[in-house]
């Protein structure tokens, strides 16, 4: 078997060296941390194709194994313990853990990125069951099952349950829609995933001991279901039939079920016949639901199993072993040793209604497992029975211990190697005190919570640990709910940690353990209480005084009593003076002995201190001489303390005040009631009483305190009430000051003020004064300057204007001469279309005029070689002759007529158009030429108004009004230059623009006629043409043909 340490690594191999065939462990994988610290592994899952598997650890790792490709990777870090897996059917990358913070996350392995994050759940989710479609999932805790979609990630739905009924699992059946629900009071419900109806519930049996169903299986079809609990009972329901068709008893080795899974079968067709069950020793065990039969088994006691995971193909299991590491099995490799079968054996189920006795469906599997095939040397076998011998004693009766141990044997193995084997410890000691192991009485008394005695424990028993610190108070909870006094003695968690730190992961098997020492080992503690045991001490004081007197006479000359050197060890069951180890070596021999080797054990403990204990004097020295470790030897102890329960006379002895081992009884725990009721009453009643007036007091305190605070908080709102009002008379004082000096500042300032204020204003006026003649003078330049821009504007425009009217007058002619260049083209082309026309008639007259000329010989020649008695036949035949040629001349002539048709009327069209082209185009020239006319008039129009308006104020401004210089220049008057060329008048330039517009409109009216005369000339050449056609048409077709000659 190799064995594979990942470590830290995020990738690698999962086996160095390939595993040979047959083997059954293909490797074992454990992850060792710093400090050589093992990490445990906590669930694995198989995606669909079975060949590789996540696997989650105690720090939240997650990694993929592989087994294909001998490869595992490091897909996430979750930073807290996960506790569920599971594959996404849909999509195969994504994977759902769940963790200890109550949420649900989704993963992709490949990229290592966060899907999605549901929250919801108020408890530690137990499992993740996937629809066989990957669209939903069902998540499970104690409380609550949720219904979740995958594609949205969103909760649909939500089942909350009774507190006292709690949820064992839920999940989804195997191909089909049905979700199966089963809770802790062994009911099971059918329900319909998408409208959550339900369908049926599962009869369970009500004769019979009840299971607990803890563990649940089904097939791949769907149609079997394997339930299995605190029993080693398992029940197998067909979920067709709603029916319980078999009880599978398994063998006495197994007590509890912890886990079911069916291992598939490739060719069974889903209806799995082999059921893995786990039970509680940590044993894998595969048999066959219907012959009953144990096949093979994974797993021993020494190398348990937690947990196991079966591949959906049926090729490997994983299974977590109880020391945190992974061992992958090769299903293959185990069945390959297994025998072929016996002859068949067939469990006849008697009865089938539903009525049916419990007792007819149970079956029992035989514990043989089959061995593998021996080579026979052709010899009979032989085969031995061993059987007890007939003469057992009741002292061997006495002697055995169950699962086959005696007690002789273990006591003689004791003696010679002085402890137990560490491996079987726990399961010699769980035999020697003969535990029953009731689940069910157990889980009554944790289901009462927790006890008001123990709520303040981690108070008066700090413990660093708090899983320990949880598992004691847990513990301690249910031996107050036991019993009443266990939650008034103060020295109980004392008594159970050594216990509870041994068995903190079966808390079931610690309180027992603990019980049974209460009532075993603890006889007659309880009759004197509150006080020591004082019985019990003295017996432990005679047993001294009988073998060291002198021992006892220095602690008695010390003012010692046995409230101080043997109470203290018995409160704390040696735990303050012992290591560990030699703890354990120390109660392997008291649970093989009788009860009163506890108190031999601690006479003997100070019997081997003697020495230092002869040296104390002081009360506080032997105090802290047994509440604290020594050295000591002891194996001499152990051997002083048998010496003492060989050497001690019987009327001293304690075994006969102790009564020998009394196990706890099966089902149900003994009532306890040693010791004496009236003070438990009593000191209940009184604690309750002083928990009341606790409850009261503080109350009243916090009444009282709520009183003081208000008073302190109002006080202090008074005195800073006051202290404010003080602060603003002083503030107030000191404004009024600040204000008479401001007022007379002020005052003073004013009249200075009004001073500056005359001596500024004739500053002002002066030089107001001087502003208003020097704006007056440069008024004057503005406005001469102004005159002089608009002159030369005038100009400007002027010049501009002419050019614009000559630019547009030459466009004007350029249009002009493309209107005649398009009109002498469009004459062209119709004068060619006629010319073509005629060729082409032309050609179809003479064409038309050889065929007849043809036509007319060959008629002619067929006259002369008629004969008389066929003219009448002859003519019918020219009559018919010339009607078709007729027809068809009409036919292509009305063709013809069509097509000149058609070709005038687009010619037509085109003219149109081209006329409509060129009235828009004389319009919008027209309406240019005005818009220019008139912007240019407004203008000089506007220049007009503003020289006439502003020359009366500024003749005004200077003086009397006088008569314009002869710089002064009028538009409309006439310059002394007006025989020179440059000076002109724009009214007879507005006079020129109108008569030539009118001359442009003229011409253009006039082109438009010619081209209306032109087009209407074209048509009736055209009719014309046609007519011809038609009347050559109407005539015969050698008429036709010589009038077309004579046409040409």
């Amino acid at each position: 078997m190799e064995v594979t340490d990942i470590g830290n690594k995020e990738e690698g191999k999962v086996w160095h060296r390939k595993p040979a065939p047959g083997k059954s462990v293909l490797v074992t994988v454990v992850r060792t941390a710093q400090q050589a610290k093992t990490v445990r592994f906590l669930h694995v899952a198989f995606d669909t194709t079975g060949d590789s598997f996540l696997a989650g650890d105690h720090h939240g790792n997650i990694y993929v194994f592989d087994i294909s490709r001998n490869r595992f990777r490091l897909v996430q870090k979750t930073g807290q313990a996960c506790t569920a897996l599971a594959f996404s059917l849909r999509r195969t990358t994504e994977f759902l853990v769940a963790l200890a913070d109550y949420t649900i996350k989704c993963f992709d392995k490949d990229t290592k990125q966060l899907v999605s994050w549901m929250r919801g759940h108020e408890g530690a989710v137990s499992s993740i069951s996937v629809h066989s479609s990957g669209r939903y999932a069902i998540t499970t805790s104690m409380d609550t099952a949720q219904l979740w979609d995958l594609d949205t990630f969103q909760r649909k739905r939500k089942l909350n349950i009774r507190q006292s009924v709690g949820i064992q699992r839920v999940f989804f059946l195997p191909l089909s829609n049905t979700i199966l629900s089963c809770f802790s009071d062994d009911s099971i419900f059918a329900w319909e995933s998408d409208t959550l109806f339900c369908k049926y519930q599962l009869p369970v049996p009500d004769c019979g001991p009840k299971i607990s169903y803890k563990a649940f299986a089904v097939t791949r079809d769907g149609k079997s279901l394997a339930a299995g609990g605190r029993s080693n009972l398992l029940h197998l329901w067909c979920l067709d039939s709603k029916q319980l068709i078999r009880v599978i008893q398994m063998p006495t080795q197994v007590r509890t079920v912890r886990q079911l899974e069916f291992l598939p079968d490739s060719f069974d067709g889903g209806a799995s016949q082999t059921l893995g069950v786990l039970s509680q020793d940590g044993v894998l065990r595969f048999i066959n639901i219907h012959t009953c039969k144990l096949l093979f088994h994974m797993g021993s006691h020494e190398d348990a199993i937690t947990t196991v995971t079966v591949s959906p193909n049926g090729r490997h299991v994983v299974a977590i072993m109880d020391n945190g590491s992974i061992n992958v099995y090769s299903v293959q490799s185990l069945t390959q040793e297994l025998n072929k079968p016996p002859s068949s054996q067939v469990a006849v189920v008697s009865g089938g209604g539903a009525d049916q006795d419990l007792s007819n469906l149970k079956v029992q599997v035989r514990s043989e497992v089959v061995q593998r095939p021996a080579k026979s040397s052709g010899r009979r076998t032989h085969v031995k029975t061993l059987r007890p011998p007939v003469g057992s004693t009741a002292e061997d009766k006495e002697n055995e211990l169950p699962a086959g141990l005696n007690k002789k044997r273990l006591v003689s193995m004791l003696k010679a190697f002085g402890e137990y084997p560490a491996k079987y410890r726990m399961f010699v000691w769980r035999s020697l005190l003969c535990l029953p192991e009731n689940h069910a009485a157990y889980s009554s008394l944790t289901d009462k919570g927790l006890h008001s005695a123990y709520l303040a424990l981690h108070e008066k028993y700090p413990i660093k640990s708090h899983k320990l610190q949880r598992g004691l108070q847990r513990v301690l909870s249910a031996l107050a709910h036991w019993a009443a006094i266990f939650g008034e003695v103060e020295y109980l968690p004392l008594v159970a940690f050594p216990f509870v730190k041994l068995f903190q992961n079966n808390p079931m098997l610690c309180f027992e353990v603990v019980a049974t020492v209460i009532v075993n080992w603890g006889q007659h503690w309880f009759e004197y209480f509150p006080n020591p045991p004082l019985n019990i001490l003295s017996m432990a004081e005679n047993v001294l005084a009988h073998h060291d007197k002198e021992l006892l006479q220095h602690l008695v000359d010390c003012g010692i009593t046995s409230q101080l050197y043997v109470w203290p060890l018995l409160e704390t069951l040696f735990s303050e003076v012992l290591t560990r180890d030699e703890w354990l070596r120390l109660f392997d021999n008291i649970f093989s002995n009788h009860p009163s080797f506890l108190l031999m054990a601690c006479v003997a403990y100070v019997t081997c201190c003697r020495e230092p204990l002869l040296l104390c004097s002081q009360k506080q020295d032997f105090e802290y001489f047994f509440h604290h470790r020594n050295n000591l030897d002891l194996g001499a102890m152990i051997k002083e303390a048998y010496r003492l329960m060989g050497g001690t006379p019987a009327d001293i002895h304690p075994r006969n005040m102790l009564s020998d081992l009394t196990p706890l009884t099966n089902g149900q725990y003994p009532v306890f009631n040693h010791y004496p009721e009236f003070i438990i009453e009593y000191q209940s009643r009184e604690r309750e009483k002083i928990r009341l007036q606790e409850v009261e007091y503080l109350r009243e305190r916090q009444e009282v305190s709520a009183l003081h605070t208000d008073f302190v908080r109002r006080q202090a709102e008074e005195e800073a009430y006051y202290a404010q009002q003080e602060l603003l008379q002083k503030a107030e004082e000191q404004r009024r000051n600040i204000l008479a000096q401001e007022e007379e500042k002020l005052t003073q300032q004013r009249a200075k003020l009004a001073a500056m204020k005359r001596e500024l204003k004739v500053k002002e006026l002066q030089l107001l004064d001087a502003t208003k003649r020097r704006f007056l003078k440069h008024q004057q330049d503005l406005r001469a300057s102004q005159v002089q821009r608009l002159d030369q504007e005038i100009s400007r425009k002027m010049d501009l204007r002419e050019r614009e009217t000559a630019a547009a007058v030459q466009n004007l002619e350029v249009r002009q001469m493309e209107l005649e260049a398009q009109r002498r083209r469009l004459e062209q082309h119709m004068f060619k279309e006629q010319e073509r026309m005629g060729r082409e008639v032309e050609g179809e007259v003479e064409m038309r005029m050889r065929r007849a000329e043809k036509e007319e010989e060959s008629y002619t020649e067929l006259l002369h070689c008629t004969e008389t008695n066929m003219e009448a036949l002859e003519e019918s035949m020219a009559e018919a002759c010339q009607l078709g040629l007729e027809s068809r001349w009409q036919r292509e002539v009305a063709e013809r007529l069509q097509q000149v048709d058609a070709e005038q009327e687009r010619k037509r069209e085109k003219l149109a158009e081209l006329h409509r082209q060129t009235l828009a185009e004389e319009e919008r020239l027209t309406d240019t030429m005005r818009d220019v006319a008139g912007r240019k008039w407004d203008e000089v129009m506007s220049s007009r108004a503003q020289l006439q308006q502003q020359q009366p104020p500024s003749s005004a401004d200077t003086g009397p009004p006088q008569r314009p210089s002869a710089n002064m220049v009028c538009l409309n008057s006439r310059s002394p230059s007006e025989s020179t060329s440059t000076n002109f008048s724009l009214d007879r330039g507005r006079a020129q623009l109108d008569s030539g517009e009118r001359q442009l409109l003229k011409e253009i009216r006039e082109l438009r006629q010619k081209l209306a005369v032109r087009a209407r000339e074209g048509s009736a050449a055209s009719s014309q043409s046609v007519h011809t056609l038609s009347s050559v048409s109407q005539g015969p077709p050698t008429a036709l043909c010589r009038h077309s000659v004579t046409e040409t």
